[in-house]
């Protein structure tokens, strides 16, 4: 039944890898010629050869895996070598470019099979995909319902079968399969599927995951009977798969006859509980059944045995029907009384993983893995791994096409690995922008797999995985800094489609601009409109502004208009040149913001910030840029839409100038369910809604609440602040001061999005303003430069709140408040 190559197998194993040279102090692999390579394969012997083709391009992601899957490669009797090839070698594994990414298995002089090296993408796939092709025979790969049938009806009466499901082949949970089928092969049939229409044919209530089903038809004799199956309910983990094969191999059911405390089975080593089914000689058959359909429900998961009242020298309570023992030392047995299995099996499960949250050394719980935190990402790219992608319509790019590519046309490529889960989440969202522009865009979409052309991502900087940049003819790359999802790419595409920023040539087309006219198509990807004005003489301002736009690109429309009659809008809006004008279509509104005394990044943090709405609806998405603003949050909690009426008095308020110290919004309940935990946690309880607060997340963590007895006028809204300011009113809570760090710098998301708007100007960008900013230090008296403070930019528009004015304990102690709102 079993194939004999299982045994031979073991014998002679070679894996031969075609790369490029990569040059390592600490290269452990043996180096030989492609000749001396050849001559030490011996039948019997295995061996992972690495072919390096001296001058070629390198693979080195690839070639640190591989280095890292020698040592379990080796335990399982595979050595490992390095062969270096020269232009000169005749044989076939060298010279051959197009063969770089590939790998080839062997067996002795045979080859065996050949595996493009982005399945082989960590050391995981790389033990798994050598040890699937050398158990072929072993390890039955099925893809429907009628070759699992007809592989279980092959073994009825003759042999047991462990059944798997895993996402994809070359996972973590597919090398603990292969390597449990390495020492169990000679004992069970293994078969495996990445189809999950197998599982749920089997009754599998959750495809979301990997699974394991040990099928008992050792013991089937009837051939038109199905085969009992046990799922295993832990993670395929190799440990896992180990502990579960164990279990099927004790008896299902055992009589004993002594002190439930002093009995000793497999399940106790493998740390299973014990559940004792209390018996007496009276009900003898009747309590035997019942022990078996817990013994069945309880494979895998306890030891069931059968004890014997009668027979037992200890007292047992009376009405005690069952003995439960956990698999802790010293803890005494349980006699409970429970008549009925599906109680006996929901109380054993309830309490078998009473140590799954450990603590450490230092009593501190752990947390949770770090190394998991992708799981959902994951699964979602496993579950949509058969669904086709047009990727026809993006341009595949590789080394010899990349820099010609980038160089002849405004491009926009997507840095990504096929081994990495975000990125091959991303890249549908990458491809749904390809099919929303398909025949109307003027950029080009392309694409470059890193883990076949590292090299190609090193030398663009790329560092993390997806990486997306826009090149353009004589520009840097610019690269996308947004959320990585469809919507906020296709701005970001469609916002570069025009110069940034554009020169506005007239009068009348500055008005078509400001309005929202000039780019109409536009207006759904932006809700504002960004004009520099600058009279003819002001180069190095203008040149300045130039620079700045650039820098933010994708996320704000930006325009320049210098003409000789710049004035005529300068006098219609109020705004002293240098000055740029914030229009904001959607709203009606024209801000203008006097650039004559704006240090460089000031006017960088406007433009960032530019796009932010007046009065916005708070989501998980958007709330880090709005905490950036610094400000407190005057934030209405709503069971839904706002009331009208609200609205108009707020952005009444906000045209007044009389919110500039805040930053209005609202929280939707119904969109942004957390809102509900975090009003509990500021009352202890869910007030009435609406609720408005006014919390100060980062100066001393108050938060008020609006007096519920009170309308929502503008009256009413500006005395109560009055009284904030004042200190006259107490607040419902004081939040932690408790800094709430990332886990890790990688998941430092804020800075990261901090980033692109907190860098260093150059010297170049800081010396742009000196013609705007030479009137003024011209007049100004001796002394005055160290004596006057430049005001932020923030100042030249409103008034800040003043904080001295909030209560005393606060304004003692400021803190940087970084926690969730």
């Amino acid at each position: 039944m079993m194939s004999s190559d299982f045994v031979v197998f073991r014998a002679g194993v070679a894996l031969v890898l075609m790369c490029s040279f990569y040059k390592s102090t600490e290269d452990p692999l043996p180096e030989l010629s492609p000749q001396q390579y050849f001559s030490t394969l011996q039948p019997g012997k295995a061996s992972l050869a690495y072919f390096c083709q001296v001058g070629s391009l390198s693979n080195s992601l690839f070639l640190e895996e591989l280095k890292e899957a020698i040592r379990p490669l080796q335990d399982y009797g595979i050595s490992v070598s390095k062969v270096n090839c020269v232009k000169e070698e005749a044989s076939r594994y060298c010279g051959k470019e197009e063969a770089l990414m590939k790998a080839y298995l062997f067996r002795g002089n045979i080859l065996l099979r050949e595996f493009p090296t982005d399945t082989l993408f960590d050391v995981n796939a790389i033990v798994a995909h050598v040890l699937f092709a050398l158990l072929f025979n072993e390890v039955k790969y099925v893809t429907t319902l009628e070759d699992l049938h007809s592989i279980e009806n092959s073994l009825k009466g003759k042999a047991n079968m462990i059944f798997s499901y895993v996402e994809a082949i070359g996972t973590p949970e597919h090398r603990a399969v292969m390597e449990a089928a390495f020492v169990y092969g000679t004992s069970y049939q293994f078969a495996l599927t990445t189809e999950f229409a197998l599982l749920e044919n089997i009754g599998s209530e959750n495809i979301d995951r990997a699974h394991l089903y040990f099928f008992h038809c050792k013991v089937v004799l009837d051939l038109t009977e199905h085969c009992r199956t046990t799922q295993m309910e832990q993670p395929l983990t190799t440990l896992n798969i180990h502990v579960f094969v164990k279990t099927m191999k004790a008896p299902l059911l055992t009589e004993v006859a002594e002190d439930p405390q002093q009995v000793s089975t497999i399940h106790l080593q493998l740390g299973l509980p014990l559940v004792f089914i209390i018996s007496q000689q009276a009900t003898y058959e009747a309590d035997r059944r019942t022990a078996e359909w817990v013994a069945w429900r309880l494979l895998g998961k306890a030891g069931v045995l059968l004890l014997s009242r009668d027979s037992v020298d200890m007292d047992i309570p009376q009405h005690a029907n069952v003995a439960f023992r956990r698999a802790e030392k010293e803890v005494p047995v349980e006699f409970l009384v429970l008549n009925d299995v599906d109680l006996i099996v929901s109380y054993v499960e309830n309490n078998m993983y009473i140590e799954e949250i450990q603590e450490d050394e230092d009593g501190v719980q752990k947390g949770p893995d770090l190394a998991i935190q992708d799981d959902e990402v994951a699964e979602t790219v496993y579950r949509d791994r058969k669904r086709p992608l047009p990727l026809e319509l993006t341009v595949e790019l590789t080394q010899e096409t990349f820099n010609s590519t980038v160089t002849t046309s405004d491009s926009l490529v997507l840095f990504y690995a096929t081994w990495h889960a975000v990125s091959m989440a991303f890249l549908q969202s990458y491809i749904d922008v390809a099919i929303k522009l398909k025949g109307t865009s003027t950029i080009l979409l392309t694409r470059i797999n890193c883990a076949d052309w590292s090299d190609v991502c090193s030398k663009q900087n790329v560092t993390a995985f997806p990486a997306v940049k826009l090149y353009k003819e004589g520009e840097s790359p610019v690269s996308y800094e947004g959320m990585l999802g469809t919507k906020d790419l296709l701005k970001f595409v469609q916002l570069n489609r025009i110069s940034c920023p554009v020169n506005i040539a007239s009068i009348q087309e500055a008005e078509k601009y400001l309005c929202g006219e000039l780019y109409k198509d536009l207006l759904s990807f932006t809700s504002v409109s960004v004009l520099g004005l600058f009279s003819p003489a002001m180069t190095s301002a203008k040149e300045h502004f130039r620079e700045v736009g650039k820098q933010l690109r994708g996320s704000v429309i930006t325009g320049v208009y210098s003409e000789d009659d710049v004035w005529i809008l300068s006098n219609k809006y109020a705004a002293p040149l240098p000055a740029m004008l914030l229009a904001r279509p959607r709203e009606g509104r024209i801000e203008s913001v006097p650039l004559a005394t704006a240090p460089v990044q000031e006017m960088v943090q406007i433009l960032a910030n530019a796009p932010l709405e007046a009065f916005p609806e708070i989501t998980v998405e958007n709330l880090p840029a709005y905490l950036r603003l610094q400000r407190p949050l005057l934030i209405l909690f709503s069971d839904g839409s706002i009331n009208p009426q609200y609205r108009n008095t707020t952005l009444a308020l906000v045209r007044q100038k009389q919110l500039d110290s805040f930053t209005p919004c609202w929280l939707n309940l119904k969109n942004t369910p957390v809102g509900r935990g975090i009003l509990k946690a500021y009352f202890g309880h869910l007030p009435p809604l609406p609720q408005l607060l006014l919390v100060n997340l980062h100066s001393g963590g108050q938060v008020y609440a609006f007096p519920s007895a009170q309308s929502i006028t503008e009256q009413n809204l500006i005395l109560w602040l009055k009284k904030l300011e004042a200190g006259l009113e107490n607040p419902i809570t004081i939040l932690s001061d408790q800094e709430w760090k990332p886990p890790l710098p990688a998941f430092d998301f804020l800075s990261m999005m901090d980033a692109p708007t907190s860098q260093a100007p150059t010297k170049k960008v800081e010396e742009c303003m000196k013609e705007a900013e030479g009137q003024e230090t011209a007049e100004q008296p001796q002394g005055g430069k160290s004596a006057t403070r430049r005001l932020p930019t923030e100042m030249l528009r409103i008034k800040h709140w003043n904080r001295s004015n909030w209560p005393k304990e606060a304004a003692e102690e400021p803190s940087q408040l970084h926690r969730e709102l």
